[in-house]
């Protein structure tokens, strides 16, 4: 009989039946017989799509100020700084998501977390949708943000412990795809509807979400965690195939979680001993670099930018909406052939030369120069702003991303008011200042494990 240790209480558990195979397989002629690989994969299909609806929210959160800055301000009569305050709120309230993220997820499950946010973004879009004023509007923007920042964290994880490993990477990508496209297609309907009409968009998803859950099982890793082994082992062979022998795998995570057990738990202040602390500055250096250089000020309000350059907002929001969902399979199809760093490389040249251009349509249009060519600089550099909003590991860089996000999300309009071609100048120098950060400090990781990178980073 073989014994083994509850990971949260340290009770005996017996799990005699888990380190047996689970299923007997039978040989015909030469041949083993295993599971139906249609039934598995419809399966793990399937539970894929139900988590990335949460993606797809995310992305209705991030792009729900963009087209309705106008329509919100002139109906509720806010101030510009009422507004600001309303499209950062969010930021917030990912915060606080992503700091209890870890706790609720692995204390409720990965699926229970994952319908608490779906019930937390619905009450959020309709507190948006009644709101009379700025504090249910706010409150509104508070608790979608916090769903999101739920979500940020427990989709990427699911997935991840769910897929097999032949596609766990494809569907890991699936995430940041949905996050876009859910981004792209707010901002695309957003200029045709009213801003109250759009919440209804955001509320789709949360019933896919909720109800969807009911259809998928479980992550088994997180089942064997907390020491459910029968409902570990139903779980794992829902999404393997009923007649698949799944001994292999269940021995794997039986072995990881135990291994799990056995580490000691990490503190925050170990992040910072000497050995940790180059990768720490390279975690928080990028996050830092992403969000001041200005990514999530235009995506939060890229309407209201193209309106103050002349160019007709729905003309400009719509092409730019268009173009995130090519640029971003692109990206993550180049990702492990032309590697991260190459990638890191681009997109911050890229960058630079986007905020340079509409930096100079702005400052062209103060000093009304060139004006017939202030609408087309300011529409060219716009569009070299990806939509690049990623998942993070580790607390305290998620917490500073967030942080990070808040802080220019806040201060966008009024950096637009008091300079509006400062702003983007200003911009630029971040994300010049990021190519030579990616130069110094960031390693490559294609081809190459993590022990390796971490390797690299301590030489």
């Amino acid at each position: 009989m073989a014994n083994k240790y509850d990971i949260q209480n340290s009770d005996v558990v017996d799990r005699e039946e888990i380190s047996t195979p689970f299923i007997m397989t039978e040989k015909v002629g030469d041949h083993k017989v295993v599971g139906n690989k249609g039934e598995s994969l419809w399966m793990v299909l399937l539970s894929t799509f139900v988590a990335v609806c949460g993606s797809f929210e995310f992305g209705c959160v991030i792009g729900y100020s963009a087209p309705t800055q106008s329509g919100i301000t002139r109906d509720l009569d806010l101030s510009l700084s009422e507004y600001s305050v309303f499209g950062s709120t969010a930021t917030i309230g990912a915060m606080i998501g992503a700091a209890t993220s870890g706790r609720i997820a692995d204390f409720l499950g990965r699926k229970e977390a994952m319908r608490v946010s779906s019930v937390i973004c619905l009450a959020g879009w309709l507190a948006v949708y009644f709101a009379k004023g700025t504090v249910s509007l706010d409150i509104g923007r508070l608790s979608t943000g916090y769903g999101m920042g739920l979500v940020s964290y427990v989709v990427p994880v699911f997935i991840s412990e769910i897929a097999p490993k032949n596609l766990r990477g494809g569907l890991a990508t699936l995430n940041q795809l949905m996050i876009v496209c859910g981004v792209s297609i707010t901002l695309i309907i957003g200029t045709f509807i009213s801003w109250r009409a759009l919440t209804l968009i955001g509320i789709v998803p949360c019933f896919f979400l909720f109800f969807g859950l009911f259809l998928i099982p479980e992550s088994p890793r997180w089942l064997a965690k907390v020491g459910r082994w029968k409902d570990f082992e139903v779980a794992l062979r829902k999404l393997r195939g009923k007649d698949a022998d799944i001994s292999a795998e269940a021995e794997e995570i039986q072995d990881y979680i135990e291994t799990l057990r056995h580490l000691p738990k990490a503190k925050m202040l170990d992040l910072f001993q000497r050995r940790y602390l180059l990768s720490l500055i390279i975690g928080l250096g990028l996050m830092l670099i992403q969000q001041f250089g200005g990514i999530n000020g235009i995506c939060f309000y890229v309407s209201h930018v193209f309106e103050s350059a002349g160019v007709p907002p729905n003309v400009g929001t719509i092409i730019y909406a268009c173009l995130q969902v090519p640029i971003t399979g692109l990206g993550a199809f180049l990702m492990d052939r032309a590697g991260r760093r190459l990638l890191l490389f681009v997109s911050s040249s890229g960058l630079v030369i986007g905020c340079l251009l509409v930096g100079t349509s702005f400052f062209l249009k103060a000093h009304e120069m060139s004006l017939d060519w202030v609408p087309a600089l300011a529409l060219i550099g716009i569009l070299i702003f990806p939509i690049n909003i990623k998942g993070t590991a580790g607390s305290l860089i998620t917490l500073v991303n967030w942080f990070a996000s808040w802080v220019v999300s806040l201060s966008f309009n009024f950096l637009m008011s008091w300079s509006s071609y400062g702003t983007f100048f200003l911009f630029g120098g971040v994300n010049a200042v990021g190519i030579l950060f990616i130069a110094k400090l960031v390693p490559e990781t294609k081809g190459r494990t993590l022990e390796e990178i971490q390797a690299s980073i301590n030489a």
